[in-house]
């Protein structure tokens, strides 16, 4: 199985730039056009937060239209710039989105060889995130359900410190607690999360986690606990999960044309002495 991961795209409304400067559309259909390249198809796409960039329906309908040409499934959990409403009314097609109530969490139980779990961390209008009791009792419960299935968990904030300052003072609220659930459950295989454009990765409650880099803009990096905002143009890109039967294996795919492939030695050549 293939699971290819985007985050952090940033939609605005069409003809609108993220702060000011950053066409975040014209960089995902860059980044649809190379999956759509890829000579192994994923069988998945996952999205780990911030969709949109203000939360608008517009912004979705947006989003849906580039992200159209792809024609594989399309699981999403929201970020702090989503809301809850307007995504629920885009994705609710697919009958893996609550049709109701609070939080945008879910369990996709039958469809893969990986079990599916997503998670909801954002608290309305504010950067940060939390993982309340009533959203860490509903973890909790839906792990001890099928502890002998491997799983595959994806949230927007991720639940550990990156050391760069600024994100991290947005950070996740409740993540000890939530690093101890995590240890209770060996069949966690990896923690996707997004909200640090970047490439992180880190050990939660022994269990994997990981950040995935933007398919525009990423944060600055900077390993300091007084850095401030600040985004760069570094290469964009976006995550390949690879689950070979007994393991994931994660690679990171940048968007962009780029010399060769060249072979590695000249097969006619012969071997020295």
């Amino acid at each position: 199985m293939l699971i290819a991961q985007i985050t952090d795209t940033h939609i605005k409304q069409p003809g609108k730039l993220a702060y000011g400067r950053v066409d975040t559309a014209a960089m995902l259909a860059r980044c649809v056009e190379e999956v759509l390249a890829l000579k192994q198809q994923p069988d998945v796409i996952l999205l780990t937060g911030d969709l949109v960039d203000s939360g608008h329906p517009e912004e979705y309908e947006h989003l849906q239209a580039i992200l159209k040409p792809l024609p594989q499934r399309i699981i999403a959990v929201p970020g702090n710039h989503d809301e809850r409403n307007a995504m629920r009314a885009a994705f609710c097609k697919d009958c893996y989105m609550p049709a109701e109530g609070g939080f945008l969490q879910f369990a996709i139980d039958s469809d893969y060889p990986l079990r599916i779990l997503g998670l909801d961390t954002v608290i309305p209008k504010q950067s940060g995130g939390e993982l309340c009791q009533e959203r860490l009792g509903w973890l909790e419960r839906t792990l001890e359900q099928k502890p002998d299935i491997p799983t595959l968990v994806m949230m927007h904030h991720p639940p550990f410190e990156t050391g760069i300052g600024y994100m991290d003072r947005f950070g996740l609220k409740g993540r000890e607690a939530f690093a101890d659930i995590v240890s209770r459950h060996p069949q966690i295989e990896l923690i996707l999360c997004g909200h640090l454009h970047r490439t992180i990765r880190a050990s939660v409650g022994g269990r994997p986690a990981m950040t995935c880099p933007g398919p525009a803009h990423q944060i600055a990096l900077d390993i300091d606990p007084e850095a401030p905002g600040c985004f760069r143009m570094e290469p964009p890109g976006f995550m390949l999960h690879w689950w070979n039967g007994s393991r994931l294996i994660s690679h990171v795919a940048m968007i962009g044309d780029y010399d060769g492939p060249y072979p590695l030695s000249n097969p006619k050549a012969k071997l020295a002495d």
